[in-house]
This record gives structure tokens, sequence and C-alpha cells, in this order.
């Protein structure tokens, strides 16, 4: 029996090391990692039967989805998005997922997604909630304020000008027009003193540039810093999930407004102390004692509502790696 780790497709402009971190939650549990298998590429796989936690979001390639029969799957922390379900949910996809239930889900709303095909499917919540393995001692952490890819869906330079094609499409849908949103937003609920002094970290480093290796090396690093900071402030669930983990102080910074995200959240967004933006306006409300802005003195508690959910997490995955 082999023992395999999802790896991840890059886009032409970046990739994602939230994936990655999701990665690492699952490799916790794994007596050693044999395989990097491509999320992707799930079908083409062919050999020695291989266990996989199937965790995370699926998937860009929807014409090679179902996985080989060489993989035995555990779905847990499991994401169909709204985009790819049509696709995925094909007689074909409903028999494969129907074979491996129950699947849980990183969200409830691909578990009605499942459900609404049949399938018996509930709401397990996100790996990376089991992250604390990565956690430190209270007296290591320091006074470093991470503010990770804040309101990261708003219109941006390098989304606006990556090309000629995009320039035109974001002059005609006026994304243009709103490059300075993101800013006054931010400007609206963090202090100026705390933007100046606080470390800014970006989770979509560029393509083309990093090996598999140097990524989850990357990730490593990530979990380490949040480890061990003061406050976390963050648009990324794959930064607020492990803090969580970490018991490392989050602020989660909601200014989505497709459903092609919202859909992402459903029963996850519960557990955070959060800001909810008004992309249009600006305006916001937050669901735990702020007063004015955050700044380099606001403290906020954890909830601790995501034990209920790491816990099962935990078992399933020590169960299933247990089983030959």
């Amino acid at each position: 029996m082999k023992y395999g780790l999802l790896k991840y497709d890059e886009n032409k402009r970046f990739f994602n090391v939230g994936d990655n971190i999701q990665s690492l939650a699952a490799k916790q549990f794994l007596p050693q990692t044999d395989l990097l298998l491509n999320r992707e590429k799930l079908a083409d796989y062919k050999g020695e039967k291989a266990k996989l936690i199937m965790n995370g979001w699926f998937t860009h390639n929807i014409h090679n989805w179902v996985p080989s029969e060489d993989i035995d799957p555990l779905f847990v922390s499991f994401h169909m998005n709204n985009t790819a379900a049509p696709f995925m949910l094909s007689d074909k996809g409903i028999a494969y997922l129907k074979k491996h239930q129950p699947i849980g889900c990183r969200d409830q709303f691909t578990a009605d997604t499942l459900k609404s095909k049949g399938i018996d499917a509930y709401f397990s919540g996100c790996l990376t909630l089991t992250l604390d393995s990565y956690k430190v001692d209270d007296s290591e952490r320091g006074n470093d304020i991470y503010i990770v890819d804040p309101l990261y869906n708003y219109p941006k330079k390098g989304k606006v000008f990556y090309n000629f094609k995009a320039f035109i499409r974001s002059v005609l849908n006026g994304k243009l027009f709103l490059l300075g949103k993101k800013n006054k937003h931010i400007k609206k609920i963090i202090d100026k003193g705390l933007l100046e002094s606080a470390i800014f970290i970006n989770q979509e480093p560029p393509a083309n540039k990093y090996t598999h290796e140097e990524k989850f090396e990357m990730a490593e690093d990530l979990l380490k810093k949040y480890a061990r900071a003061k406050l976390v402030i963050t648009s990324r669930i794959h930064c607020a999930l492990p803090c969580l983990a970490l018991g490392t102080p989050v602020i989660f910074v909601n200014g989505f407004d497709s459903f092609v995200d919202s859909c992402r959240f459903d029963g996850i967004l519960e557990l955070f102390n959060r800001i909810d933006i008004d992309s249009k306006t600006g305006e916001y409300t937050a669901n735990f004692d702020l007063k004015g802005k955050i700044d380099k003195n606001t403290m906020v508690r954890n909830f601790g509502l995501h034990h209920k959910l790491a816990e099962p997490l935990k078992e399933k995955c020590k169960k299933f790696l247990q089983t030959k």
C-alpha cells in the first residue's frame, strides 16, 4: 500500500499556498508520503493501490473526473465548487461518490449539493482545523501582527493589466475604475498605524518559480509564523482556519459578494471573529466587540467552535490510515 498526498497545478500567473497548507493538514496523518498526486490528474494514476485523503477544492479539470480505481480515497473536507458541480455530478460521478460515501464536506453547500443527488454527505469542516500539531507554547508568541491578503477578491492591478485582453475586459466591466476601492475599504477598518507596522503576506506567489518541495516549505514557514503571531487579519480561509487550530487570534475580513466565493464559506464563517464589508459601499459590521478600527492594541479571543469539527476529523483520518 502506498500513501499519496495532493499536489496542485499552477495557473499562468500564480499559485495558492493555501492548497499546500491543506495538503500539510493531510500529511500529518500519513505514515510516510510515497506519492505526490496531481489533483487535476487523479484519473490518470496507475500503480500500486494508494491511500489518499481527498480534502480541498475540486476541481479545475472537470473532464478528468473521476479518480483512478488504483486510488483508495477518504473524502473529508471535500469542496465541490458550484461551477464544477454540474460536470462532476454526472451519472458516473454520482456512482463514484456513492461508492465512497459518506462524503465529508468542507462546507454545507457541498453537503447539500451531494445530498440532492442521493449521496450520503455531511458537513465535516476543513482539515486545516487539525493543524494544532504546529501549535507552540504561548511563551513563544511574539508581537508580530500579520495582514494576509485582505479583500483579495477586489480588483487589483495585476489582474487588470495582466495583458491587453484583460485590460479591455476590465474597462468594459468597470473594474479598471475600482482599483482604489480595496485600499479605501481597508483604511476604514484598520488603523493607519497598524497598516504601517504590520507585516503583509501574500499567499499567492508568482507561478513557474518554485518546486513542489519549495511550495510545501513555504506553507510550513507560514504556519510557523502564524503560530507565533499576536494577531492575524485575513480574507484567506486557509490562513484563518489554521490560525484557529494554532490558537492564534484571528479576524476574518469578509468582503465576498459572488456565489462562487460565498458557497465555499457556508458553515465556516460562524467559526471566526469576523468583519463583514459591503463591497459596494465599504460599510461594515463586526460580530465581536470592535470600538473604532482594528489597531495594534485590538484583542480578540477565538470562539473555540472549531474543536467540535477538528476532533472527529482527526479520528476519521487516523482510522482510514490504520485500515489496509
